[in-house]
């Protein structure tokens, strides 16, 4: 097993146990049953279950809680996320998976800041909405492009890059075009958090396992990238027709 990918197994390994370390401390708290100030009602279904988002939330809740003392913009972590996932993409050209996860999921986090600081401090707006959503293509495109250029040597492995991406792209198009329609449909097993943890812990797992079990660099990612070509395809299909047949 190469160095680097040892080293970050052992770093993913140490985050993880102190994740579930800590999710045995929310699910013995208070906190658990308390009601969340900060979320939104009509929010989307996540294939790991309600608890973890919940937990995650609670997790994340001092750094919420300084961002919010020292007035950091909501504006900011919109732009850390879009910045993060550009570097995500960088990172995976130049064949540094490790870093390239990393950077997936923090720019994940961060996007998930800057909606409760302005949930928190009353900024919620059209504009905020807007810039969200927007920014977070700009990350998930920045990502994708630099997984295209890791893949560039195989016409199968890069065909299965756009396909995500554009399976990606297609999930989001769908829930937005039918929400400008009056019809919202946040429905499928591929949304954003899914994609985000995929990707990513693909990127962090892959040159340990790889290396472990004496597979070609990469191929552990690519198999990821796989699954979220056929699951996010398969979402978008699925709103597509779940959002035509209620509208007239």
């Amino acid at each position: 097993m190469n160095t680097d990918g040892a080293t970050g197994l052992v770093v993913l390994i140490a985050v993880l146990g102190f994740a579930l370390a800590t999710m045995l401390v929310y699910a013995l708290s208070a906190a658990r049953s308390a009601p969340d100030p900060h979320e939104v009602a009509d929010r989307g279904s996540f294939v790991l279950g309600g608890f973890a988002r919940s937990w995650f939330y609670w997790f994340i809740g001092p750094l919420v809680r300084m961002s919010l003392a020292l007035k950091i913009s909501p504006t900011f972590f919109n732009l850390l996320g879009a910045a993060l996932g550009i570097g995500a993409g960088v990172a995976f050209a130049t064949g540094h998976l490790t870093l390239g996860g990393w950077g997936v999921l923090l720019g994940g986090a961060a996007d998930v800041f800057d909606g409760r600081i302005a949930r928190a401090r009353g900024m919620a707006s059209d504009r905020g909405a807007f810039l969200d959503a927007t920014l977070d293509r700009f990350a998930e495109v920045g990502a994708f492009v630099g997984l295209a250029v890791l893949f560039r040597e195989s016409a199968p492995a890069l065909a299965l890059v756009v396909t995500a991406l554009g399976g990606s792209l297609l999930v989001s198009y769908a829930r937005a075009r039918g929400e400008s329609l009056g019809v919202s449909c946040k429905l499928g097993i591929m949304q954003r958090a899914e994609r985000l943890l995929l990707v990513g812990l693909g990127g962090l797992l892959d040159p340990a396992l790889t290396s472990w079990v004496a597979w070609d660099a990469g191929s552990l990612l690519l198999g990821v990238l796989g699954l979220v070509a056929v699951g996010t395809v398969g979402t978008a299909i699925f709103r597509t027709v779940w959002i035509a047949r209620r509208l007239p």
